[in-house]
């Protein structure tokens, strides 16, 4: 099968993160096997999802470990031209369809050089990872990587996490997570405002306070590789109220926070946690029941902080013939595999514009490109 074929069977499992993976996993590791590859699998607690990596060539250290999400994003209340899980070729050397871009294209593109993997005389290994959940979190990365450490009786040295950069090697990415605050306040009519403790204007403060937090970080800690070049605090949802004239008893909202490498997240949210405290201990005077909970989301992800120095930056430039690099701001699980102790780096095809957004598209020539990009990875391990 080439790379577009494969692309094609990927983008035909509809799965999204949180949701059970198995039907494609198990296309993969059927895939995998059927060149004499032994895999291994890592399921979850209740065996609806798994994540799966091999090894092509010897147990010896210094390998490569390509890496990749089997889950998409939600194509719900997108408009769509054509079917979002359906590879479409319009001619026009763009193939639609959802996770074409992020990130099945380079799924596709060393699966599909597999063949010249096992026919190589590898003289280092390169291993396959793929997980499940990335787009909820990050959530499979780290028993993954740790599986991969305990499995093996090698060492990888180096991890290649293929999101879309458009082939340019990116050194650093923010760390994430996603947080809800939830505001339990009183209820009663709005002309006794006076009396009661809204949960709105309580939220209204505390998001606030985020963003006034962001500014002081913008003020006292900068990274300049990154666009912006500081910590980030940003509220996407909330929701709260029944009407204009009842005081909101209760209100939900959820925020991320994308922190640079140099600032510390739980430092952070400390720090609102406490302020929540003195919000609480201020409205209990008029409301007892006054309280503010915060759940994260999901555990934090590590941001990723490549000293331009370390050898993969230069082993990644050749692979692509391009010896710029970059960061990237959105979260992915690179930051993981560094903490894990591989060098790791960001670098695939397509353009993350294309990402998350409908009619997302991969492009022939970027394909084509990471098929080179493999078959030199090859060729460098063979030496």
């Amino acid at each position: 099968m080439n790379t577009i074929k494969i692309l094609e069977k990927l983008v035909s499992f509809p799965v999204l993160g949180g949701e059970s993976n198995l039907t494609i996993i198990t296309w993969i590791k059927d895939h995998i096997e059927s060149y004499g590859i032994d895999t291994a699998l890592v399921p979850n607690k209740e065996n609806t999802k798994a994540s799966l990596h091999c090894r092509i060539g010897p147990p010896v250290d210094g390998g490569v470990i390509l890496s990749g999400h089997t889950d998409v994003v939600p194509v719900k209340g997108q408009k769509w031209d054509t079917d979002p899980f359906v590879l479409v070729d319009k001619g026009d050397d763009k193939l639609y369809a959802r996770g074409s871009a992020d990130m099945k294209g380079f799924l596709a593109c060393f699966l599909s050089v597999l063949p010249k993997m096992v026919e190589a005389k590898l003289k280092k290994p390169i291993y396959f990872a793929f997980s499940y959940d990335e787009e909820i979190g990050c959530i499979a990365a780290p028993e993954l990587v740790e599986h991969i450490k305990s499995h093996y009786t090698e060492t990888p040295k180096y991890a290649i996490i293929g999101e879309p950069s458009m082939l340019q090697p990116m050194i650093g990415q923010k760390g994430i997570c996603y947080i809800k605050t939830e505001v339990n306040g009183s209820e009663g009519h709005s002309s006794a405002i006076h009396r009661e403790v809204s949960a709105i204007h309580e939220s209204a403060r505390l998001i606030i306070w985020l963003e006034d937090k962001m500014h002081q970080l913008a003020e006292n800690s900068r990274d300049d590789r990154f666009d912006p070049p500081h910590s980030t605090l940003h509220v996407g949802q909330i929701h709260g109220g029944i009407a204009t004239n009842v005081v909101a008893d209760a209100t939900t909202f959820e925020w991320d926070a994308r922190i640079i490498p140099k600032d510390d997240f739980e430092e952070i949210f400390n720090d609102f946690k406490v302020y929540c405290k003195e919000r609480e201990q201020e409205k209990r005077k008029v409301f007892p029941d006054f309280k503010i909970v915060n759940t994260q989301l999901h555990p934090y992800v590590p941001a990723l902080d490549t000293d331009v120095n370390d050898d993969i930056v230069a082993f990644t430039q050749k692979l692509v013939n391009n010896d710029t690099w970059n960061t990237v701001a959105y979260g992915a699980e690179a930051g993981q595999f560094q903490e894990a102790g591989f060098q790791s780096i960001i670098c695939g095809p397509n353009s993350i514009e294309q990402a998350h957004r409908a009619n997302e598209f991969a492009t022939k020539e970027q394909l084509n490109k990471g098929v080179q990009m493999i078959e030199t990875l090859v060729e460098e391990l063979s030496k």
